[in-house]
């Protein structure tokens, strides 16, 4: 019979290679964890440069929206009161036009008026003098006309 000798290692080398490998484990994912931090920490300053970027886009284009935007009150009686205006002196003239002279008079004369008060209410003179002049002038037209029919 022939006997076959095993060469049994002893259990030291491999569990020196286990523990080595558990280091080696331990450093690399300490190492993945500071890159993942340092990772963070610039996508942290990448996205705080862009928030304030985008800020500034905010403001400057509010700044243009300001300057483009109306001026004018809107929501109040006064911008009831001056649509009323429009749409009256706006008949008014149509009306003249389509060979109704006195209903269109009197219809451009109570639009001019509507703007007047508008322009009391803001307290804007240019508006005021805009309307009455014309209001005036129609007005003129109007008392001679009933005048001549009515004679």
């Amino acid at each position: 019979m022939k006997k076959s000798l095993v060469q049994i290692q002893s259990p030291a080398p491999i569990l020196k290679n286990y523990i080595m490998t558990e280091e080696n484990d331990n450093t690399q994912i300490e190492y993945k964890e500071e890159r993942q931090m340092g990772k963070a920490a610039s996508l942290a300053m990448e996205l705080s440069k862009e928030k304030k970027r985008l800020q500034e886009e905010l403001e400057e284009m509010q700044a243009q929206f300001e300057e483009v935007s109306p001026s004018t009150p809107s929501g109040g009686p006064d911008s009831y009161l001056k649509w009323f205006g429009v749409i009256t002196a706006v008949f008014g003239i149509f009306l003249q036009n389509a060979g109704l002279p006195i209903y269109g008079q009197i219809f451009y004369i109570i639009g001019a008026c509507s703007w007047t008060a508008v322009g009391f209410y803001w307290n804007d003179k240019a508006v005021m003098l805009g309307s009455v002049i014309p209001a005036t002038s129609v007005a003129m037209g109007l008392i001679q006309t009933l005048v001549e029919t009515y004679r």
